[in-house]
């Protein structure tokens, strides 16, 4: 079976985000699933939103994404992530 074409075309710049609980370790855990698929990603870039209870921390990665396989392992790795509960 052949692999479905992209819709994207790489390299691009590529908005993920991810929420979860806001507690400690979160901000940290995503940061370094996100430094192991995409090394060049610059940690001052990520834009944290919490929930209007403040409940939940809602963080935007724009990354530069590469390829299909590197996007697919990236969310592979956040969706498994325990504090994770939500990957877009």
């Amino acid at each position: 079976m052949a692999a479905e074409p992209s819709l994207l075309e790489f390299p691009c710049d590529f908005p993920i985000k991810i929420m979860g609980k806001r507690e400690d370790g979160f901000a940290q855990a995503v940061l370094e699933s996100v430094l192991r698929h995409a090394p060049d990603f610059d940690a001052a870039a990520i834009e944290m939103r919490p929930s209007a209870k403040g409940n939940y921390l809602s963080l935007t990665c724009t990354i530069r994404a590469v390829s299909r396989e590197q996007l697919d392992a990236l969310y592979r790795e956040l969706s498994a992530h325990p504090l994770v509960k939500i990957v877009l």
